[in-house]
């Protein structure tokens, strides 16, 4: 996927609680415009009761000295986060914040002996409010970029693509490749921006019509979109579309296979010494015990997409 390649995931919405529903990458507002305060009975039923089998992780003494002193003084790390995209990170009925995302962070904070503290952002604002010390990580489904690596350090932790979600039973018969005159539903600040611009370039190209991209802040509205019949297909990270149909017991479906796969990435502002290589040997050691699968499970996320390595800044096209 990916948010960016740009990047990011669906949230609940009240249209989706027609059937619940879903996530994506950078989005506004407090994440409950949609689905059920963002979240909904399914994403209770999508955790399961595998929360408690979720373990607490221990301290790692050595890992813990690789944060930065002005970052572990007040015991918190203060994470950038766009609330909109579940699984990956939505609000719960309740006013909680969950997800994947937040479970990860949660445990990398463990073994680093700090508690992360999530705020709310557009996802478009997130990498320059680290920029401009705002936060001091950023976990929000990014997709790990060369362009997004020259400003910011990535961790990475999971692998997704980008799909395309259309209405049951795919009515309009729209593939990727046939978007031209379409009207596309994605998030502001993603990757898939930039793909379905691309796609519109290449339609006006041929003398085809272009595609009409709608762009909105949060994922829930893009969601939004496509149940009301107001966009004929959507983009986004694929967690997020295959969330969006289990959420809406199939009212969404995806069509193909996700395409542009790439790692999702933990953002580390340049120049903090070895706090990436804290956040880094962290997430490698939850891999190593198995949380890291638990918490795959915990939100269903596609298997595939679990990585064996964390790397920092590793090599993407």
């Amino acid at each position: 996927m990916a948010r960016g390649r740009h990047l990011k995931a669906f949230t609940l919405l009240p249209a989706f609680a027609l059937a619940g529903l879903t996530m994506a990458c950078g989005a506004g507002g407090n994440g409950a415009g949609g689905m059920d305060n963002g979240t909904g009975s399914g994403a209770t039923s999508a955790a399961g009761s595998a929360a408690a089998q979720i373990p607490t992780e221990t301290k790692d003494a050595k890992l813990a000295a690789l944060v930065p002193a002005d970052v572990a003084a007040d015991g918190k790390i203060v994470v950038g986060q766009d609330q909109t995209y579940p699984p990956n990170e939505f609000v719960d009925p309740s006013g909680k914040v969950v997800g994947f995302d937040v479970d990860l962070g949660n445990a990398i904070g463990q073994k680093l002996g700090l508690t992360f503290e999530y705020q709310n952002a557009d996802f478009s604002g997130i990498l320059a409010g680290l920029a401009a010390n705002k936060y001091e990580l950023a976990i929000s489904s990014f997709t790990v970029t060369a362009e997004r690596e020259q400003t910011v350090d990535m961790v990475s932790y999971y692998s997704a693509g980008t799909s395309l979600g259309v209405l049951k039973g795919n009515p309009e018969n729209i593939t990727p490749d046939s978007l031209c005159g379409k009207n596309l539903a994605v998030q502001k600040g993603t990757v898939q921006v930039d793909d379905a611009t691309t796609r519109s370039q290449a339609c006006t190209q041929a003398g085809k019509p272009a595609i009409n991209i709608q762009q909105f802040q949060a994922q829930t509205d893009v969601n939004l979109q496509l149940t009301t019949h107001r966009s004929d297909a959507m983009l986004a990270d694929s967690p997020i579309v295959d969330y969006a149909v289990a959420q809406t017991n199939g009212q969404v479906e995806v069509v193909g296979q996700p395409y542009d796969t790439a790692p999702y990435g933990i953002a580390v502002k340049k120049g903090e010494g070895t706090f990436d290589q804290a956040v880094q040997g962290a997430l490698q050691a939850l891999i190593d015990d198995g949380t890291y699968t638990k918490i795959l499970a915990k939100w269903n996320l596609n298997p595939a997409g679990a990585i064996a390595k964390s790397e920092i800044n590793p090599a993407v096209s």
